[in-house]
């Protein structure tokens, strides 16, 4: 069979299926390696050669010896029916035997207010923004890194997301207090645009049917991303030098730093912020669905698991424990 090393023949069929159907670079990357793990566990047969049966022996090695997140599992399948179905035309038909990957649902981990000050305070500049928004408005890292300079409505206080998590759009709340350092990094940013444009630059990555339908748009200002990378890069699809928004890892690794540095003894990250926000809003007396709106949750029940973490339990229970042992003081 062909090889499965990067330049090979086969994987470049998989990549031209993928990007003809204007896939992101991230699904493409997923699904690439998915293909050449499937092939490297069945000995490096070439997939023409194999079926059902072997798809069903991979997404099993999934569950039992590697231990993956249901996920995980759906994600291996999702690029094995897509390399039948798109690339070798022949559909796959019902798996059987497949082990399915079970994972018992864990609670959100959740920083009390007092926990996320602290944190905000161990942050500057860009990293200080993000978190505020991710904790601000709910946002996840890369709806957050993604956002254009046109995706904010200060004077609706409102953010634009668009295509989140599922292709979705959402609108969600801006927190007045970040207009003013808003404002202040976009005109930063503006003069970044502009000094590219001033070199022959400033053109920004745009989805395939917008960059089709407006050719100029991707050098407007409107379009440019909130939180540009420092350098600009080779897009590696079009071979196109542009400025692509920040890395998720840089506010990963700072937000990671300042955990650290307040001493807070839980394992939070950039998404900790998200669940703080929920669960703050139902402390508050928020109503769960419009809660679920902001997170862009399309399953109700993915937003009740926070309120299993609220102060006073999920159904507003209070302990009997403390009324006995004030009845036992007051006998004393």
């Amino acid at each position: 069979m062909e090889s499965f090393r990067q330049s090979s023949p086969f994987l470049e069929k998989v990549r031209e299926a993928i990007r003809v159907r204007h896939y992101s670079i991230r699904t493409e990357q997923a699904y690439l390696d998915w293909v050449k793990r499937f092939i490297c566990f069945h000995n490096k047969r070439h997939p023409k050669d194999m079926a059902e049966l072997e798809v069903a022996q991979f997404l099993s090695h999934l569950a039992l010896d590697r231990n993956v997140a249901p996920s995980t599992q759906n994600q291996a399948l999702n690029a094995l029916a897509f390399l039948y179905k798109a690339v070798l035309d022949r559909p796959l038909q019902a798996l059987q035997g497949v082990v399915r990957a079970k994972k018992p649902q864990k609670l959100p981990v959740v920083l009390t207010t007092e926990e996320v000050g602290r944190l905000l305070n161990e942050l500057e500049d860009v990293q200080w923004l993000a978190a505020c928004l991710m904790y601000g408005s709910g946002l996840r890292l890369l709806e957050c890194l993604r956002l254009r300079a046109k995706d904010l409505d200060f004077h609706h206080l409102a953010i634009f997301v668009r295509n989140g998590k599922g292709g979705k759009d959402r609108v969600v709340t801006l927190s007045g207090d970040l207009i003013i350092p808003l404002q202040r990094h976009l005109g930063n940013v503006k003069t970044i645009h502009e000094r590219d444009l001033a070199s022959g630059y400033g053109s920004v990555y745009l989805p395939h049917a917008l960059a089709k339908k407006y050719p100029n748009a991707s050098v407007e200002w409107g379009w440019q991303y909130v939180f540009p990378a420092s350098k600009r890069s080779i897009d590696p699809r079009s071979g196109i030098t542009r400025r692509h928004h920040l890395h998720e890892s840089s506010i990963q690794k700072a937000i990671k730093l300042a955990v650290r540095k307040t001493d807070i003894q839980k394992p939070a990250s950039c998404h900790t912020l998200r669940h703080s926000f929920a669960t703050h809003l139902l402390e508050r007396g928020m109503d769960i669905r419009t809660v679920q709106e902001q997170l862009g949750h399309k399953d109700l029940r993915t937003t009740q698991i926070y309120t299993h973490v609220l102060n006073r339990g999920g159904n507003a229970v209070i302990s009997p424990l403390g009324s006995i042992l004030n009845l036992s003081r007051v006998d004393e």
